[in-house]
């Protein structure tokens, strides 16, 4: 078989003469290049790791007696068992373009419980961690205001109180493998970029949200899966994680009102499997050189997809002569690479500190996914202000390209109809923000984006014949952890 693949800079991912067996292809040489890769150290997985160890940092410690009255949570943190609460909540409004202008309010209340078994019964290597969301609000920024494709506030969600993560973990091999087993979610772990963290708008990549059924397995949807870490050598690590492939199931309604709490625990449809290779050094406190982590990634989807743009016959589903269903392609795939640079590392300083910059790339093909290209990135000042050493602030920016396939089809509409109106291109992002600590787990943080081509120059839905307007929103969120 040959397999000719290339990433043309407007069409997307051509071959021949097999286009699945190329994504494969691709897809298992880069899990063999994953063969050796450092553990995930960033967001929501690096938090899970220090509520397990007792270590995140808490606003408990300006509260009257820490928080604690009586003692009781040091106790159990010191026989392993750790609980806690965070609470993010935003103020966002579209000032102008968009679907409409308006104001929003949103929270989410983050619950959790973290056990160490080692510390409790003495079982080397063994964890518990589940967590819990409570979600509330008045509408959706991206969703109700704007009509985008690109995260705007990585905390928006239709209102519910559900479980997200329930899951023991167990290390073996001196603690350089560990098995994960229950319900998981991909964005703690997979796609993620170390330095991405300070951005209200940057969360799982818009091409795995609108490339995977109901999104995949993250933020608010988890499912079950198994995922297996390993450590070869040091700063080397490799993941490998199976999930249940579709969180919420088949169906027209949205994915979080099908799995509104978080408990259907699907295990029967098409597997998800992803990869994640990393490699990262001077990231240890004593470190004084530059830190860098490089990841590279990839993952499959067993389940079938519809075509963008043709029925099962060849014809545009623009067509009058075509049936309107659209062909079935067999699975999906993606590849992705990512880098965390440490830019000015201050005297004394960790990993965090100075100046920081990220940027994720990540495509799949064009023929059976809305964006085929997304490419984010951006960069952080962090303590250069001598009076606010915990402040933060910074820019960055989301490209996500629609595929040629949706492209080609707006095109035969107008071809078959006479009739003009947009065609989708893509959607780019642009986030301004600065993070003020008040006390020690207490932010605030301003933050502005501008949104070029909404939902990827889509038709505004009042006025199905002129694209959505460019949007301005600006807001603020606070960050409270106990």
């Amino acid at each position: 078989m040959s397999c000719a693949l290339i990433l043309h800079p407007n069409r997307g991912w051509r071959g021949r003469p097999a286009p699945k067996r190329c994504y494969t292809v691709v897809l298992w040489l880069a899990l063999v290049a994953a063969g050796s890769g450092v553990p995930h150290t960033a967001g929501a997985e690096e938090l899970a790791i220090e509520r397990i160890r007792g270590n995140e940092e808490s606003i408990a410690s300006s509260l009257p007696e820490h928080g604690d009255p009586g003692g009781v949570r040091k106790w159990l943190s010191e026989k392993g068992v750790n609980y806690g609460v965070m609470y993010k909540a935003d103020v966002l409004g579209n000032l102008t373009g968009g679907i409409r202008r308006g104001v929003i309010y949103e929270d989410k209340v983050d619950t959790y419980i973290a056990i160490d078994f080692e510390k409790l019964i003495d079982w080397k290597g063994l964890t518990f961690y589940s967590n819990q969301f409570w979600i509330h609000g008045t509408g959706g920024i991206g969703r109700s205001l704007v009509g985008g494709l690109n995260t705007i506030s990585h905390i928006e969600a239709l209102q519910a109180n559900r479980l997200s993560e329930l899951w023991i973990e167990q290390k073996f091999w001196d603690d350089k493998a560990s098995i994960r087993i229950g319900q998981l979610t991909a964005d703690d772990q997979f796609y993620v970029a170390r330095y991405a963290d300070l951005f209200i708008n940057t969360d799982w990549p818009a091409i795995a949200k609108f490339d995977l059924p109901s999104g995949g397995p993250a933020y608010p949807l988890s499912t079950p899966g198994v995922r297996f870490a390993f450590e070869p050598v040091k700063d080397v690590h490799l993941l490998v994680a199976l999930f249940n492939g579709d969180p919420a199931g088949p169906g027209p309604e949205h994915p979080e009102i099908k799995n509104r709490h978080g408990l259907n625990f699907r295990l029967s449809d098409p597997p998800l499997l992803i990869s994640e290779a990393q490699y990262g050094y001077n990231l240890d406190k004593q470190a004084t050189g530059l830190a860098r982590i490089l990841r590279l990634g990839a993952w499959h989807h067993f389940g079938s997809f519809n075509d963008q743009r043709f029925d099962a016959f060849g014809f545009s589903l623009a067509d009058p002569s075509s049936n309107g269903i659209a062909a079935r392609r067999r699975g999906n795939d993606g590849i992705y690479g990512i880098i965390d640079q440490q830019l000015w590392r201050p005297q004394g300083g960790d990993a965090n500190s100075g100046i920081t910059a990220f940027a994720r790339v990540s495509a799949s093909p064009s023929d059976r996914n809305l964006i085929d290209l997304y490419v984010d990135g951006g960069i952080t000042f962090a303590g250069l202000l001598p009076a606010r050493p915990k402040d933060k602030f910074g820019a960055s920016v989301i490209y996500s390209r629609i595929s040629n396939g949706v492209a080609e089809l707006d095109r035969d509409r107008i071809l078959f109809t006479g009739l003009p109106q947009p065609v989708h291109d893509y959607e780019l992002s642009v986030d301004f923000t600065y993070q003020a600590q008040i006390v020690p787990g207490w932010t605030i943080q301003p933050d502005f984006q501008y949104i070029m081509h909404p939902g990827g120059h889509a038709p505004n839905p009042f006025a199905p014949l002129v694209p959505i307007k460019n949007a301005v929103v600006i807001g603020v969120r606070t960050s409270i952890e106990y």
